[in-house]
C-alpha cells in the first residue's frame, strides 16, 4: 500500500553551497509572497531518491503524482489538492502547509516527507515534524525538495516540474544536485505519466469547480 505524504516543511537554507563551487549555483530565497505565488498552480512529481526504507517503498508503490498548490497569504498556508496513481486506481487528497515566514519554514505535523505531497495512509511515526528544504531551480518552472540531508541513511530528493517529463536541462541540474547531496544517479526512481490513473477525477473536480463559479456568480 502506498504510503504517500505532505508537504512538510520549506526551509530555506544554503543547503549545498559548502560543499563544492557547483553546489553554490543552488542558492537559498527567502519564503515572501512572491515566492509563494511561484509554488502556486500544477506541479508534477517528476523523480526522486529516497534511501528511507519506508519512503522508498512509497515513492516505488506511486508510479505517477501531481499537485495544485493554492497559497494563502493571510492565512501564511499552502492548501493542497494532490492527485496520485496507486495500481489502477487514483488517490485524491487535499491537506494544508502552515508557513513560518520568520524562520523561513513550512511544517505540517504528523505526517511523512516524500515526493507526493500529501497524508500518508498508514498512522505517521508518532507525532513528528517532517522538515523539508527547498531548492529553487535554475529553470522556472522546477523546484525540488531534499529530505534529511544531514542523515545519509535516511536522505532523499524529489523534483517538481510544470510538465510531467524532464527535459534534458532539468536532467542535468537534477544530476548535479544529488551528486552535491553524495547520491548517485543509479538511485534515481522515476515517475510514470503513461500509468496516470487521476486524469478523469481531475477533470471532474475541475468541472464541479466551475460549475460552483458559475452558481456564485449568479446569486
Amino acid at each position: 500500500m502506498a504510503l504517500p505524504w505532505a508537504l512538510a516543511v520549506l526551509s530555506l537554507l544554503p543547503l549545498l553551497s559548502a560543499q563544492s563551487p557547483e553546489c553554490a549555483n543552488f542558492t537559498a530565497k527567502p519564503i515572501t509572497n512572491v515566492t509563494l505565488d511561484w509554488l502556486s498552480g500544477k506541479w508534477f512529481y517528476v523523480a526522486g531518491i529516497f534511501r528511507h526504507p519506508l519512503h522508498n517503498q512509497s515513492a516505488r508503490s506511486v508510479p505517477s503524482a501531481f499537485a495544485y498548490f493554492a497559497p494563502n497569504h493571510t492565512e501564511d498556508k499552502i492548501y493542497t489538492r494532490v492527485y496520485q496513481t496507486v495500481g489502477d486506481r487514483c488517490i485524491y487528497n487535499s491537506s494544508q502547509v502552515v508557513v513560518h515566514r520568520k524562520n523561513g519554514t513550512m511544517f505540517t505535523k504528523a505526517l511523512t516527507p516524500g515526493p507526493h505531497l500529501t497524508q500518508r495512509f498508514s498512522p505517521p511515526e508518532n507525532d513528528t515534524e517532517y522538515h523539508t528544504h527547498l531548492l529553487l531551480s535554475k529553470n522556472p518552472r522546477t523546484f525540488m525538495l531534499s529530505f534529511f540531508p544531514e542523515d545519509k541513511q535516511k536522505m532523499g530528493i524529489a523534483i517538481y516540474s510544470d510538465k510531467p517529463h524532464f527535459s534534458e536541462e532539468q536532467l542535468n541540474e537534477f544530476h548535479e544536485v544529488i551528486e552535491c547531496m553524495g547520491m548517485h544517479k543509479s538511485e534515481i526512481i522515476l515517475s510514470d505519466e503513461k500509468k496516470d490513473q487521476c486524469g478523469p477525477l481531475e477533470k471532474q473536480h475541475e468541472e464541479e469547480r466551475k460549475k460552483e463559479q458559475e452558481g456564485a456568480k449568479e446569486e
